[in-house]
Formats: structure tokens, sequence, C-alpha cells
């Protein structure tokens, strides 16, 4: 088993992938796109305070209401379209798609379907997990009870800067369709639109 994030949206992957290992399965945990784009700039801004703001660099135009797609923050966030690339070389059946959102709070249901998926007996479930509070996350709880449970480190928990709830309502417009298109080629409904209006300012990362 191998995790870099930075896969799904390289160009090259999936044909090296392939290539390497054409029967391979594939885990992809996605959380909605506007989220997942702030949490991206609260990461960078913590290692270079000096950025600017969200707002300014999500725009091509803020008075046209221009988005910058080619900003990384946000094109990461068009998963239509980096899955179109790896539906070239991998089918469906070899694909797996983690909710993020459901990965918080429900973290043994989507881990009883990732070991479906991999063909793995049921044996990560509810009792290898609580909710850490301060973390806003659930640790992993280690199979000997007297061991230390294993949580998120330093980099993830994060409070978001406050983004100005336009740019929000704008991003939230923005990829709609792309959303609605990852959607149907998933054959998952994620159901990012619902938060729609009830995006916090202060969520964790």
């Amino acid at each position: 088993m191998e995790k870099t994030p930075s896969y799904f949206v390289t160009n090259h992957a999936p044909k090296r992938i392939h290539s390497m290992a054409k029967d391979i399965k594939l885990i992809i945990v996605v959380r909605n796109p506007v989220t997942r784009a702030i949490s991206d700039y609260t990461q960078t801004l913590s290692k270079k305070p000096e950025i600017p703001t969200f707002e300014v660099l999500a725009f091509k135009n803020r008075t046209l209401g221009l988005i910058d797609a080619s900003w990384s923050a946000l094109r990461i966030g068009i998963y239509a379209l980096h899955l179109e690339s790896w539906m070239q070389y991998f089918p469906l059946s070899q694909m797996h798609f983690v909710s993020g959102e459901r990965l918080i709070v429900d973290p043994a249901g989507e881990m009883a379907k990732v070991q479906d998926f991999l063909g793995l007996k049921r044996i990560v479930t509810d009792k290898h997990f609580y909710f850490n509070k301060t973390k806003g996350f659930p640790c992993l709880k280690k199979p000997e009870d007297s061991s230390t449970p294993r949580c998120l480190g330093k980099s993830k928990g994060r409070t978001h800067p406050k983004i100005d709830p336009d740019v929000i309502r704008r991003l939230h417009k923005f990829y709609k369709p792309f959303n609605m298109m990852f959607y149907q080629m998933t054959g998952q409904n994620f159901e990012w639109e619902l938060e729609e209006d009830g995006v916090s300012h202060s969520s964790q990362d």
C-alpha cells in the first residue's frame, strides 16, 4: 500500500501506475471542494504567512467574479477533471471513493466499505475509534488497549481563516457543475450542495 494525495491530480500518474500494476485497487478520499480549498490555503498560510488573502488568490478579477481555476488550491477540487484522466487507464470497479465528511462522522462505516472493497475481513470497526473534541477528528485506537491512540498530527485541525461569505457562495456556484459531473461519473452523491448555506468559516482543517 502507498499513499500520496498528489497522484490523483498529477497528469502522468495514471499511465505510470497502470504500467506498474494495472490490477491495482485505488482509494480516493474526497471532500467538499470549497472546504478543501480553504484547508489547502490554511496549510500554506501556516508556512508562508506573507501570502495574499484567500479572496485575492481565488479570483482573476474579483469585480467580474472570475474565479482563478489555475490556482492549485481551487484546481485540485475539480475532481471530475482529474477522474477523467484515471478512467482512461482504470475501470471504476478498481476505484473506491471515500467521503471525507463521512470519514469524520462515521469512520467505522467508511472503513467497513474500504475493507469490503479490498476484499479484507472487517477487522477495523467502531470499537477502534474515539472522537477527539480538541482536534475535531476521530482517532484510531491501537488493537492493544494500553497503547497510545493514533491521532492526526499538528498540521491537521488548524482553525480556518474567516472567508468572505460572498466568495464562499461564488465558489459553490463555480464547483456545482463539476460536482454534478463527478457524482454522475462515480455513481455517488456526496451531497456537497447541501452544505452551501452551512459552511462554517471556523471549521477545522
